[in-house]
């Protein structure tokens, strides 16, 4: 055995932290598969033994022998004659088992390159039997580690002893990693398939925020807090539904801390992502008045059959309620477990226009104009004779599309309503 062999049972058992006796096993191993390639005929032996001294460095390889009748001896690699066996221990008989020594000669310099390869094999296999006993238990904890390559669009993080892979999927859209970026992970699942055991780690899903909120926030990890639902489009935005089991804590005031010192170490956490912290209800229509704030909503309609919640807003808050591409709506439905459908309110819009056609009618009716025309004009500014007396006749037909002769008349109807018949007789 050479000085690489033994550092590297001094590695994996000090930096690895797997235990001599099986990095030992994994060395005896490795040797009697190396016994086997080097030694013609080997392959046919049934019982080898590998005796690694890590000590003086020596290897030696023993052969299980069955002692037979020297008349009955055949098999040379399983088989040692009676009269050979005596010699080593007196009272040998047919049919026993005797160990020899089958090294051959400067073996341990000519294996030691098969061995080393075979050897690292088995401990990467007892690596893995390691790391899924370790983090078998540990799936949806939070981890530290270090970026320390990428293969495609995964990211392998070093956790120390061991690796986790963070899968292109798992990442969140916009976050870059250079190698050596130190950052923290959620554990989604420890795998032990086809390739062994894998730690699966994530930043993108929503129990990510949930393990952030528990350690930042004390109110949630000792259950006066819960968080009752939470719904994220990583990168983007967060809603946390959360509630308080104590009437004298605010759930709300309680996540966001003083100064919203608490909030802003997890927004941190998430490079700027924006987090909505919501009071939760059973009640929908106070849940969805929650949800979709900052938008004032006009009325809100409940579908209890079908978990339909429908929503009116006025125009001026229909953007803030549906938000970017439709974000806000569709998280809070996330959220809520119901379908949110939100719509304009087009009742003043309604009122609105009621009120112009029944002015237009009227201003019609007064100026000899059809209520089409007179809608231009009250739409312009002209609400009544009092306000078109103060437009020109190029206004008037600008604004109804009339020509110039159509629109000195109206403005004249408009003057007498006004003045009386004798100041424009005197004007004229």
């Amino acid at each position: 055995m050479t000085n690489d062999i033994v550092a590297l049972i001094e590695y994996y058992e000090k930096e690895k932290g797997i235990d001599r006796e099986k990095v030992v096993a994994a060395l005896e191993f490795a040797f009697i598969s190396a016994y086997r390639k080097m030694v013609p005929g080997a392959d046919a032996i049934d019982t080898l033994r590998a005796d690694v001294n890590i000590r003086k460095g020596e290897t030696r390889i023993f052969a299980g022998l069955t002692v037979m009748a020297d008349e009955d001896y055949k098999d040379k690699f399983n088989q040692v004659p009676l009269t050979t066996a005596v010699k080593k221990n007196a009272e040998a008989k047919p049919g026993d088992i005797q160990e020899f020594n089958v090294t051959p000669k400067d073996f341990g310099r000519i294996a030691v390159q098969t061995a080393k390869q075979t050897m690292m094999q088995r401990l990467r296999q007892a690596e893995k039997e390691m790391i899924y006993e370790e983090f078998k238990d540990r799936a949806g904890d939070i981890v530290s580690g270090t970026v320390r390559r990428f293969e495609r669009n995964d990211v392998m993080i070093d956790l120390g002893k061991f690796e986790g892979i963070m899968p292109n999927r798992e990442r969140v859209q916009g976050e870059d990693y250079n190698i050596g970026d130190r950052i923290r992970a959620y554990v989604l699942a420890v795998e032990n398939e086809g390739r062994g055991p894998e730690i699966i780690l994530s930043r993108s899903h929503p129990n990510f925020v949930r393990r952030l909120f528990e350690a930042e926030v004390n109110e949630i990890s000792d259950h006066t807090v819960e968080i009752r639902g939470i719904a994220r489009e990583a990168g983007f935005r967060t809603k946390v539904a959360v509630w308080s089991t104590d009437a004298k804590v605010d759930p709300v005031g309680a996540c966001v801390g003083m100064r919203g010192a608490r909030v802003k170490n997890i927004v941190r956490e998430l490079n700027n992502e924006k987090v909505d912290i919501i009071r939760w209800s059973d009640d929908p229509k106070e849940f969805v008045r929650e949800a979709l704030k900052p938008a004032e909503l006009r009325s809100i309609t409940v579908d209890e059959e079908n978990h339909v919640v429908y929503v009116t807003v006025d125009e001026a808050d229909l953007s803030k309620a549906i938000g970017r591409k439709g974000q806000n709506a569709r998280l809070s439905s996330r959220l809520m477990g119901w379908d949110v459908q939100v719509r304009r309110d087009e009742s003043k819009e309604e009122q609105f226009k009621e009120k112009i056609g029944g002015a237009a009618h009227t201003l019609g009716e007064q100026l000899g104009i059809t209520d089409e025309l007179a809608e231009k004009i009250i739409l312009a500014g002209g609400i009544a004779p009092e306000y078109i007396v103060g437009m020109s006749a190029e206004d008037i037909a600008e604004i109804g599309g009339i020509s110039i002769e159509e629109a000195e008349p109206i403005l004249l109807r408009a003057q007498r309503i006004v003045n009386g018949p004798e100041a424009v007789v005197a004007s004229e």
